[in-house]
Parts: C-alpha cells; sequence; structure tokens
C-alpha cells in the first residue's frame, strides 16, 4: 500500500461566506473541487474558518464516554428498539461482504413525520444519557454539516457548469436532505481477527463528511490507477476485484475534515464523478472514534444524469434514474444477517 500519497486540499470557504468572496475565487475552489471528484472522489476539506476545533474534540470525548460504558447501558438504545436502523449496534453487528466489522456506533437520521418504529428508517432517535448535553451539541454540529454539505454542493455545481436555473433544479433534490450520522468507535483489531474494522463499502448518497480523531494510518482509500495491480497487504484480501490502483491512507489532518462523493452524484454525473472504495483497518493501540455525516439527497429525490453533463460530455445516459428513499430502503432492508443484525450500509 502507498501511503505516502496526498489526498488533495480545498478550501470551500469562499462557498460559506460568498459575500466576502469573488466569483473568481468561488470559480476557483469549483475547479478544483471538480479536478478531486473526476480523479480521486476522496479529498480533504479545510473548515478551519468555519469550525473551532474544539468543537469536534468535544463530540469525540461524549463519543467514548457512550462508547465505554456497560453493555447494558448502551443497548438502552439498540436498533432493535426502534427500526433496526436509529441508534446502537454493538460490536460486530454491522456486516460487510460477508465479515462483521470490527466497530460499535450509533445512528441517526432526519427526523420524520409520523414515526413508525415498525417500517424500516421510519422510527425515532435514540440519544444517549450521557452527561453533557450530548443531543444538543450533537444536533448542533448536523446543523454545521447540513449547511457545509449545501455549500459543497453549490461548488460542484460551478465545476459541472451548470447555470442558475439548473443548479436551483439540483438544490430543490437536497434542500431537504434525508441525512445520516453515525458516531462510530473502534477498538485495536485483535491479531487472529481475519475481518476488518470496516469493510470496503462506497456510499450511498450524496456527500460524506468525515472527522475522525488523530489516529493515523486506519482510513484507507482505493485510487484507481491504470497498469497498477495491488498485492496482498499483510494477508488481506482483495477488496476491489479486477481494478487496478492503490490503497492509500486518508490521515486526518488539523483543521480539514475528509470529504468522499457518494453513488448518487455518480448518477447525477453519469459516471463522470465516480463513489470510491474505502475501508478502515486499525490496528493501532488506541479506541478510535469517527463522526461522518452523511449529506444525502430528499427522500423522495429523483435522481437521474444530468441533462447539463451529458450534453458537455456527448454522452448517452448510462445510469437507469431512481427515488432516492427507495434505493437507501432496498439497501438497508437487504443488510440484515440471517440472525437479524443489520449489515453495513
Amino acid at each position: 500500500m502507498q501511503s505516502s500519497f496526498q489526498l488533495p486540499t480545498i478550501d470551500i470557504g469562499p462557498y460559506l461566506d460568498p459575500t466576502q468572496s469573488s466569483s473568481l475565487e468561488r470559480a476557483a475552489v469549483s475547479k478544483a473541487l471538480h479536478d478531486a471528484c473526476v480523479k480521486y472522489g476522496f479529498f480533504y476539506l479545510n473548515i478551519s474558518k468555519y469550525v473551532d476545533p474544539s468543537e469536534p474534540e468535544e463530540l469525540t470525548r461524549l463519543a467514548r464516554e457512550f462508547f465505554f460504558l456497560p453493555h447494558e447501558e448502551k443497548d438502552k438504545i439498540s436498533i432493535r428498539n426502534q427500526d433496526h436502523a436509529r441508534g446502537y449496534q454493538r460490536l460486530q453487528e454491522n456486516v460487510t461482504n460477508g465479515k462483521a466489522d470490527n466497530h460499535e456506533g450509533i445512528d441517526f437520521y432526519r427526523p420524520v413525520e409520523n414515526p413508525d418504529k415498525s417500517k424500516t428508517l421510519w422510527g425515532e432517535n435514540q440519544w444517549p444519557s450521557v452527561p453533557g448535553a450530548f443531543q444538543q451539541k450533537y444536533e448542533q454540529w448536523i446543523e454545521r454539516m447540513k449547511i457545509l454539505g449545501m455549500a459543497v454542493m453549490e461548488a460542484m455545481a460551478g465545476g459541472l457548469g451548470l447555470n442558475e436555473d439548473e443548479w436551483k433544479e439540483l438544490r430543490a433534490q437536497v434542500d431537504d436532505s434525508f441525512w445520516v450520522l453515525r458516531i462510530i468507535g473502534y477498538p485495536p483489531l485483535p491479531t487472529d481477527y481475519d475481518g476488518f474494522s470496516c469493510g470496503a463499502h462506497k456510499d450511498y448518497g450524496c456527500l460524506t463528511l468525515l472527522y475522525a480523531d488523530p489516529t493515523r494510518s486506519a482510513l484507507q482509500v482505493f485510487l484507481r490507477k491504470s497498469g497498477v495491480s495491488v498485492a496482498e497487504d499483510d494477508g488481506l484480501p482483495n477488496e476491489q476485484g479486477d481494478e487496478e490502483g492503490v490503497w492509500i491512507n486518508a490521515d486526518p489532518i488539523p483543521g480539514c475534515i475528509v470529504c468522499n462523493i457518494g453513488q448518487m452524484c455518480e448518477i447525477w454525473t453519469n459516471g463522470l464523478y465516480k463513489s470510491t472504495l474505502h475501508r478502515v483497518i486499525h490496528r493501532g493501540s488506541n479506541y478510535r472514534t469517527s463522526i461522518p455525516f452523511f449529506f444525502e439527497p430528499n427522500f423522495d429525490a429523483n435522481v437521474k444524469p444530468l441533462a447539463t453533463v451529458l450534453a458537455r460530455t456527448g454522452n448517452t445516459a448510462s445510469y437507469e434514474p431512481v427515488i432516492y428513499g427507495d434505493f437507501l430502503l432496498g439497501n438497508v432492508e437487504n443488510n440484515f444477517t440471517q440472525d437479524g443484525t443489520r449489515g453495513r450500509y
């Protein structure tokens, strides 16, 4: 694995505060974002002027407070109490590619009207009873990430060459994002464990905005590179199929979060932007914590290749339209193992 390669870093500031930036500055951001999405599907966002570092550090502290509780306390907010989506999942309860993932987590989704826990995704969020205003601080983070996600989408629209009306049309598909927030705890991988902290996968929606603690050599990204074949790394199985390329580390950078595009962006761009495989292999001695926020389309969004992209590339549509909510439900409902536990989604 080539860990010396560095993913690009993009300062999204001009789109977060357009009144303090010029159209040329925003155009430069859009170009950099476009290039990163075409080449890698992964990049860093510099948010040092948008977020005080003490804020996500406090979220990490609160997460660890919860994960270090006894099992019986954590199970009080188990996904089994709700819709098998919202709530806590035990260590190795999530499954990716047929192997149990060596992490635990809590999932929160956008609240819905008329919740019904008998319907997948349609229950209510379950918040831990941890001192320190856990729910309030995480809800503040959710609002921050929703604003950030929309800013990245607008910058992406600029990079794709969408005019104002076309951007408004795209914006209308994400302006009520069916977002997901995960809080994930990764203990060190057992030496005799043949699975992963989190197996290789691609994300479903628009954008993943990931804050992680300073742990290095854990998050790995597969970069497609013609003519390069990946040898088995310390006995790890091939997770990229026949694709040529390399696995690299995406280590945390102070003042930045990691951002990657999901499968809905791949459909919108007719494959110009490709969702990228990534995984977590945490072999360190510490307890790693990460907080990914998934900025998704609206539940009823009709996602299909954008006419502007088709016209610019001269290609016909290679992807069938999907209703995002149906796509999400299909994936979540198919991610249950025979014993009733839920797989990776």
